[in-house]
């Protein structure tokens, strides 16, 4: 397909079209009127060769080209936005931008309210937009953050321009009751005790849980989540046990339901670190952003990384 011969005005009713599955929805959405946004769509569908909206009882759904086609619209549109919004010099106070960021519950519950704060200061304009993290964006790397700024993940999994962000540890924690654990755990009640695993898979881990299979101990696991903010109710009124942030576990024991133990081995501690595609490296506003990192996580009251 030649590119000249592709109206690019067609891409913002698209995604429109496509998020809010609804003609009158997408056309208050675009300040368009209902005639003319119906008509876009009639252009998209001779373009694809496909329905795009198929309309079941009162709703309309997606046909299975146009959910491909969801996430790939946000990123042209984001890159469309990004390029053609481009300055040769930023100036924080006016900027609009939208930064993406891949990011666990853990990256985005401890460090993105001190994030949220230093960029209201600098910048009341600019806002953050997190993202779950998901297998592809991670195993993808670096192309999949090519339309986005950057992914919130520990080392061990990435080898791309990064800056480490601050530094935590890991620890175990039960129910306030588990009737199998005293006071602290010994190194065998790990193969013993029923897990809930934070990520289980070839590419889905923490280096906690990998160090402690390099260990030889085969945990038991019972639950896996990608939510380390839902293991007290995973948790609660079982002997299951989890490994966790220090940061988050302190949290998660105020209220007397956990209790937080050391992990029965040496466990590396984390360093929760940045990581970017290396087109972001020379953007000016991605430069600021990352300059403005040391200063969220001393207003998050983490433990700054070491200086490298």
């Amino acid at each position: 397909m030649q590119l000249r011969n592709v109206d690019f005005n067609l891409l913002l009713p698209l995604r429109a079209l496509l998020e809010e599955r609804s003609v009158s929805r997408a056309a208050e959405r675009m300040h368009m009127s209902q005639p003319a946004l119906s008509a876009a769509l009639g252009r998209l569908r001779r373009h694809f060769g496909d329905e795009l909206l198929e309309r079941r009882g009162n709703n309309y759904e997606l046909t299975p080209l146009a959910a491909q086609l969801l996430d790939r619209s946000y990123s042209a549109t984001l890159s469309m936005e990004r390029i053609f919004s481009a300055q040769a010099e930023f100036d924080p106070t006016t900027s609009t931008r939208e930064f993406s960021i891949f990011s666990s519950d853990y990256g985005m519950s401890v460090l993105g309210g001190g994030l949220a704060e230093v960029l209201a200061e600098a910048a009341p304009g600019v806002r953050i937009r997190f993202h779950s993290i998901t297998t592809p964006a991670v195993t993808n790397a670096p192309d999949s953050l090519r339309d986005y700024d950057g992914l919130f993940m520990p080392h061990g999994y990435l080898n791309i321009p990064h800056q480490d962000m601050f530094c935590d540890r890991w620890v175990c924690i039960v129910d306030a009751h588990n009737p199998e654990v005293g006071e602290s755990l010994r190194l065998e009640q790990l193969s013993q005790l029923p897990w809930v695993f934070t990520f289980s898979g070839p590419s889905e881990y923490t280096p906690a849980s990998k160090q402690m299979q390099m260990l030889g101990i085969e945990p038991r696991v019972q639950i896996v989540t990608p939510s380390f903010l839902a293991l007290p109710s995973l948790l609660a009124g079982s002997t299951r046990i989890a490994l966790v942030q220090e940061s988050v576990a302190r949290n998660m024991v105020q209220d007397g339901r956990m209790r937080m133990l050391e992990c029965p081995f040496d466990v590396v501690p984390l360093t929760e670190t940045f990581w970017w595609n290396p087109v972001h490296e020379r953007d000016p506003e991605h430069v600021w952003l990352r300059s403005l990192l040391p200063l969220a996580v001393e207003r998050a009251g983490l433990q700054a990384a070491p200086a490298v």
